[in-house]
């Protein structure tokens, strides 16, 4: 093999390493959005503000997402917030919400990249809303 041909085969796997590492990004994002327009969106609002069908029939009510003071909390434990959300640190305010209201949700088995792809999906949706 001449050097041209290597040369020509690197950049062949390196174009390709790209591609499947963006359409492995876009894929994890369209899974976050699916997710939180499927389970979230409901009680936060399509936007996260706080403002879904479900928000105020929630005690405490349903938080606005785009907060600063969310964006922070986000920002400094990246991941945790959204996995601990929920896993229901709050008891069963989340189930007993959507039952109270006559909502039937299938469960859901929640892996890593969920949480992974949730989180992308949420930084994203909320520096859009805050601006930036």
């Amino acid at each position: 093999m001449n050097g041209s041909t290597l040369v020509w085969k690197a950049l062949m796997l390196a174009g390709l390493a790209l591609s499947m590492q963006t359409c492995f990004a876009d894929g994890g994002l369209a899974n976050g959005k699916r997710l939180f327009v499927e389970r979230c969106a409901i009680c936060h609002g399509v936007e996260a503000k706080g403002n879904g069908p479900l928000a105020l029939k929630s005690s405490p009510p349903t938080p606005d997402l785009t907060s600063a003071a969310f964006r922070q909390r986000l920002k400094d434990y990246p991941g945790v917030i959204v996995s601990s959300v929920i896993l229901r640190p709050n008891g069963d305010l989340i189930p007993k919400t959507l039952k109270a209201n006559g909502v039937k949700m299938a469960p859901h088995a929640w892996t890593v990249q969920d949480f992974r792809d949730l989180h992308q999906y949420l930084s994203g949706l909320i520096s859009k809303q805050a601006g930036g």
